[in-house]
């Protein structure tokens, strides 16, 4: 039998009020901070185009891509990096993470497959299809937005927290993409 230690009760205890004020804060991280700039329309663009090369692409195309990505990280030769983190879109994204003095840790897009289509830095991989930020964002509709767990993140080694939304096209209302914006966790609180 297993016993448990008053700190151990009181810590469990604690653990869904502790989640809940990281939501309300990156909740309302997103509506001061985010929403003014997420549907930008050099973003709304770039996603717009990418997906005009990608959106017919078979998964076994999509995957050819990641393993290249995760190949290419880390090496001076990036073609496939350098296409993502050079262009108006990220160079626009790069601006948000300076204006938010240290707030924002990185932010990406993706487009309709949830591959890159900008990034503030390098990410891990370039396919999030697979991941909760896109399949519960793009996929669940225009309005959608995932708030992430709190968790050491591989690209930029510190303590973040994901703030996940839907990107539209403003004439059509139709999602095309989603947006990543990593937060560091202490400035939430």
């Amino acid at each position: 039998m297993r016993t448990l230690t008053i700190a151990s009760i009181f810590a469990l205890s604690t653990l869904p009020a502790f989640a809940s004020d990281y939501q309300a804060a990156m909740a309302g991280y997103l509506e001061t901070n985010i929403r003014s700039w997420a549907q930008s329309q050099v973003l709304v663009d770039a996603i717009s185009s990418q997906n005009g090369e990608t959106n017919a692409m078979a998964q076994a195309d999509v995957d050819a891509l990641d393993l290249q990505w995760r190949a290419e990280v880390g090496t001076g030769d990036s073609a496939l990096i350098n296409d993502v983190l050079n262009n108006a879109a990220a160079d626009f994204l790069r601006a948000q993470v300076e204006a938010s003095g240290g707030r924002i840790t990185e932010v990406f897009i993706m487009d309709g497959q949830g591959l890159n289509v900008a990034a503030s830095g390098t990410t891990s991989d370039m396919w999030q299809g697979d991941e909760a930020k896109f399949q519960k964002t793009y996929s669940v509709g225009s309005d959608a937005v995932h708030f992430g767990e709190v968790e050491l993140d591989e690209s930029s080694r510190r303590y973040q927290a994901q703030i996940s939304l839907t990107i539209v096209d403003a004439e059509s209302g139709a999602a095309i993409g989603a947006m990543t914006v990593g937060v560091d966790a202490d400035s939430l609180m």
